[in-house]
């Protein structure tokens, strides 16, 4: 009875236009940052390494190094903070937690590239 009542209250949190995106995809996080009175849009790219949860707990985790520096955000998914997830690139990967590129810098941190196979016309 009670796991019915949280699916129903939870229902109304969820969002409608949840992006489909994967672990090991490239993508850019549109955040609405809010600085006094006004609201701005702020962009951080990088690469999924992890998802979480379900329902109104999902969360992802985005790696991207800056100046040198390796940088990881977690992001709710279904958060009205998070105006769009765009997906710039498809990255194959084995596994779902992607922690070891951590230890790795420079061009060892890229992943190969997902290709469509449908035939070009």
């Amino acid at each position: 009875m009670s796991q019915k009542l949280l699916a129903l209250v939870e229902q109304s949190s969820l969002r409608e236009d949840v992006p489909q995106f994967n672990v090991g995809d490239t993508v850019d996080v549109h955040t609405r940052i809010l600085e006094g009175d006004k609201e701005r849009i702020q962009i951080f790219t990088g690469t999924v390494i992890a998802k979480s949860g379900s329902g109104t707990r999902a969360m992802f985790t985005v790696r991207r190094i800056v100046a040198g520096e390796g940088v990881e955000r977690k992001f709710p998914l279904h958060s009205p903070k998070i105006a769009k997830v765009e997906v710039k690139r498809s990255g194959v990967v084995r596994r779902a937690k992607l922690y070891f590129l951590r230890d790795r810098v420079g061009k060892a941190v890229r992943l190969r590239e997902k290709r469509d196979n449908a035939p070009q016309a």
